[in-house]
């Protein structure tokens, strides 16, 4: 009998702490009522999986300058004179290179993203296309160090007419709109573009 009794008491203490803590917490929700409720966010942020993406790009090309130069060379001799004459082809590619990209070369705020491109430069040395050059005129004997040393006034020549500062300054106006159309898709309202010196 004392064990029913002992086992009753204990029951009726654990009812009595259980509503004790339901009057407490009770209490509390009138004084300090639960708020539910999602909290809207503009804030976007890039994955480390999608800056990788948009480096992975690589080489973005934002503007192509197409050239032709004639290039001739006279060498003088005792009897005769030899003369050379060559027209090169070439297209020029100017954009930027994305694997030069520095550490925090883009970061967000909001809903603000803010990128830092390497500045625009050739992005490729072999811009000749040596299957369309040909031989204009040519008088004598030329070796193979006459002609690369004509393929490389060819190639200064081409550079000095391509990399101009409008045709550098139109290469970054069309990255400026091409960068910034990307990002507007990814969700970022607001799109700052820097070019690094």
């Amino acid at each position: 009998m004392k064990k029913n009794t002992s086992f009753r008491y204990s029951y009726l203490w654990l009812l009595l702490a259980v509503a004790l803590v339901l009057l407490v917490g009770w209490q509390l929700l009138k004084v300090a009522p639960l708020q539910l409720g999602l909290e809207e966010s503009n804030r976007i942020d890039l994955t480390p999986e999608q800056i990788k993406s948009i480096r992975d790009i690589g080489q973005w090309e934002f503007l192509a300058v197409t050239d032709e130069e004639l290039v001739d060379t006279t060498r003088r001799g005792f009897f005769s004179d030899d003369h050379l004459a060559r027209i090169y082809y070439g297209t020029l590619r100017l954009g930027v290179d994305l694997s030069q990209t520095d550490e925090n070369w883009i970061s967000t705020d909001v809903d603000t993203v803010r990128i830092v491109l390497p500045p625009i430069t050739l992005l490729d040395e072999h811009f000749i296309d040596e299957a369309r050059t040909r031989a204009f005129h040519e008088s004598g004997r030329w070796s193979a160090e006459d002609r690369e040393a004509m393929y490389r006034r060819a190639q200064q020549l081409m550079k000095a007419h391509a990399l101009t500062p409008q045709n550098l300054r139109s290469a970054q106006d069309n990255a400026d709109a091409q960068v910034r159309k990307l990002l507007h898709a990814m969700g970022f309202a607001h799109v700052s573009v820097e070019f690094r010196e």
